[in-house]
């Protein structure tokens, strides 16, 4: 005789206590019921970074950096380096989702020693000039505007021979690369690498963006080129202005790229240059990758899910992932803008989305 569902079924009212119980001993084995479960970061319906929307003033960065420049030697700081920290992701080291930015300051007859690690970075040089990175044995001499490559495991040092201080914005992919649990980091031999190549001989070597050496081989993930000089940049930038209306969301806007690849510097950051002509008003848009926005040039505005960023040269400011934004140049000149961004790893993985959306003003 099979039995009546009423008799087997171990559900209703008489089975709450028992549900209960087990509810509570189910701790002890550190594990969740997924469907008791009400915890929206886990299946959302679209993304929502706890990132927000924040502008550093580089007039009260660079205060505070020289004062930290009479105060702590460079052998006691190693870098001397103020960590640009997004309020909603504090107590974590992250600028933005994925994204560290820091500015860095050396001064005169100071050396930051050598050593590498498993997170990648660049530097894009805010002032100063006569100062070095060393990447591998090679010394890239340093110019406002230029950005430096400091690859993945790169050997790299940095040096100031000039009488003036030298001061830069440090990108970095630290954030993802210790989400993963895969960083690493190893203080060098010597405080300064031996030079194995000229001064910016990669530079030189890969001058002509159409021609790569066919004698060298590369078959490593990022750019072989250490540093993208702003003589050429802007020469590039002045010449599109001339020619194109470029984005409507970004402006004339560049991608720096590997030369071998045609892709992305590195594999976990992308970097991006983009001039906004005068009085521009961008379209807004939004893509699931973040923004780290340094303003070379200009002033100007950037609404980030309605919240106004106002900004100014040399401000750096954060745009949170899957936010909605638009770029407004509030002058008659072009307003210029360097950014890194977290979008070679969505679009590696197969994660990257964009989509235009209505004007916020």
């Amino acid at each position: 005789m099979t039995q009546s569902m009423e008799e087997t079924s171990v559900y209703g009212e008489a089975a709450e206590a028992d549900a209960e119980r087990y509810y509570a001993a189910l701790d002890s084995f550190n594990v969740e019921p997924l469907w008791r479960n009400t915890n929206p970061r886990l299946l959302p319906g679209e993304p929502k970074s706890r990132a927000v929307p924040y502008v550093w003033r580089y007039d009260d960065i660079r205060a505070q950096l020289m004062t930290a420049g009479r105060l702590i030697s460079a052998e006691d700081a190693e870098r001397r380096v103020l960590m640009l920290i997004n309020p909603g992701l504090a107590p974590e080291v992250e600028t933005a989702n994925n994204l560290y930015a820091g500015i860095q300051l050396v001064l005169p007859g100071e050396i930051a020693p050598m050593h590498k690690h498993a997170a990648a970075a660049f530097r894009f040089i805010i002032e100063g000039s006569g100062a070095y990175t060393a990447v591998d044995g090679e010394r890239a001499h340093m110019n406002p505007g230029d950005i430096v490559l400091t690859p993945s495991w790169a050997w790299h040092d940095h040096g100031n021979y000039s009488d003036e201080p030298m001061i830069w914005m440090d990108g970095l992919d630290l954030p993802l690369i210790n989400k993963l649990e895969a960083n690493f980091f190893v203080d060098g031999p010597e405080n300064v690498q031996d030079e194995l190549r000229p001064a910016d001989s990669t530079e030189r070597l890969y001058a002509a963006s159409r021609l790569n050496p066919a004698w060298q081989a590369w078959d490593k993930p990022y750019s072989p080129i250490i540093n993208y000089p702003w003589s050429v940049t802007e020469q590039v930038l002045k010449s599109a202005l001339d020619e194109w209306s470029g984005s409507p969301t970004d402006g004339v806007i560049f991608e720096f790229t590997n030369p071998r690849s045609g892709g992305s510097i590195m594999p976990t950051m992308g970097a991006y240059i983009q001039a906004l002509p005068a009085r521009m008003h961008t379209e807004a848009h939004q893509h699931t990758s973040s923004a780290i926005y340094h303003v070379v040039r200009g002033r100007g505005r950037t609404i980030v899910d309605g919240q106004v960023l106002d900004w100014s040269q040399g401000d750096t400011f954060a745009v949170p992932g899957w936010s909605v934004h638009e770029h407004i140049n509030t002058e008659n000149e072009p307003a210029v803008l360097f950014s890194h961004t977290d979008i070679p790893v969505l679009k590696a993985l197969g994660f990257y989305q964009e989509r235009s959306c209505p004007r916020q003003a």
